[in-house]
């Protein structure tokens, strides 16, 4: 026995009257909420609209759910199917109990993703950068699920972080009391890669999923050492267990999205623009051009007090017409036509901002009315 040593959970589940609650379940859920709430803030300061996040994750969660559990049924079918199976085939349904791969979660949760970007006319590649840290985020909140449950942990070990194991679970040896605490090891990496995200988004600017191929790499690059520490039963294949060699083949292809696309652009629609509080933008934002673009429409009523001005230097200049009183009735008619400039030159002395006894046109003059 080491001098020091992390002792694990007594239980895992506590009965609020007839309900059970799991804490892998609420591990799960809470990484949830956290990613939910970080890619929130991190979509709005990308200039996406506020709840885009939170109505993504109603499709990505499911799917997810659905993804990380048929990943870890199908690669660990023997735990469930067969005549020397230590599970019941039913049991292969009780997410609770423990039980999923994180690349069939990735996997089928980008696919719930991908749909609900289109139907938002959202770029799917924007909203993988923006959750590329809460992403891994949850990922270490979700491993504390296997710390109660005391399962996943590495191979026996006498350093004083070692973690306690209850005799008798799969993958204990006779003898050993403290194992390698690998959910542990995968959590503070988890961390470690959502700040590094973090800042190298944006000391970088990673775009087009750039990022998000940044944080698959690094995930896979972490998970490949502590998988080869852990000691629970796992399909080999020469000499390396399957997770390591999907992470093998995963990180090759991460690295080479991140190459082929280092000199993409172009836009990634971002759906409805949020509101900046000055008027401009909010679900009324006409996304056909941008907000400094103004319609024909617009512009037409912009030029409009322009004209209007115009028109009112035909009064004006109709006034300022100075002299004798032909003079000033010459400058009415000429200013009815063509503004104060014909009005300015029908007078014959110098313009007088206020002249006495200045006439001004009427309709009953023959002046036109407005």
């Amino acid at each position: 026995m080491p001098l020091a040593s992390i002792p694990s959970p007594s239980q895992g589940v506590w009965n609020l009257g007839p309900l059970p609650i799991r804490a892998y379940a609420l591990c799960i859920v809470l990484g949830v909420i956290v990613a939910v709430w970080i890619g929130e803030r991190r979509w709005r300061a990308r200039g996406g609209a506020p709840g885009a996040i939170t109505d993504l994750a109603v499709w990505a969660v499911p799917f997810g759910l659905v993804g990380g559990r048929l990943y870890h049924v199908i690669t660990d079918w023997q735990l469930y199917f067969g005549s020397e199976a230590p599970n019941r085939p039913i049991d292969a349904l009780f997410i609770w109990k423990g039980g999923l791969g994180i690349w069939g979660a990735i996997a089928l949760g980008g696919l719930g993703v991908w749909i609900a970007c289109r139907r938002r006319g959202i770029a799917f590649s924007a909203v993988a950068d923006t959750l590329a840290p809460a992403i891994a985020v949850a990922q270490a909140i979700g491993r504390w699920g296997n710390y109660f449950n005391q399962e996943l942990f590495g191979g026996p070990t006498t350093l004083p972080w070692g973690l306690e194991i209850d005799p008798g679970r799969p993958g204990t040896m006779p003898g050993v009391e403290t194992y390698h605490p690998t959910f542990l090891y995968e959590s503070l990496w988890d961390l470690a890669l959502a700040g590094l995200l973090v800042l190298a988004g944006r000391r970088f600017a990673l775009r087009h999923g750039r990022l998000f191929a940044l944080y698959v790499a690094g995930y896979t690059l972490g998970r490949f050492w502590i998988e080869g520490l852990r000691v629970d039963p796992a399909h080999h294949i020469l000499g390396l267990r399957l997770n390591q060699w999907t992470s093998v083949v995963i990180f090759v292809l991460a690295i080479a999205y991140f190459w082929l696309t280092r000199n993409k652009t172009g836009d990634e629609p971002l759906g409805a623009v949020a509101d900046t509080g000055d008027g401009q933008g909010g679900d009324h934002a006409d996304p056909a051009h941008p907000q400094d673009q103004a319609d024909p429409a617009e512009a037409d009523a912009k030029e409009e007090p322009a004209a209007a001005d115009g028109d009112s230097g035909t009064g004006s200049g109709t006034g300022t017409g100075t002299g004798t009183g032909s003079g000033t009735e010459s400058g009415t008619e000429s200013g009815g036509g063509s503004g104060g400039v014909a009005a300015e030159g029908a007078g014959s002395g110098p313009a007088d901002p206020a002249p006495s006894g200045e006439a001004y046109a009427t309709p009953e003059q023959g002046g036109s009315p407005r």
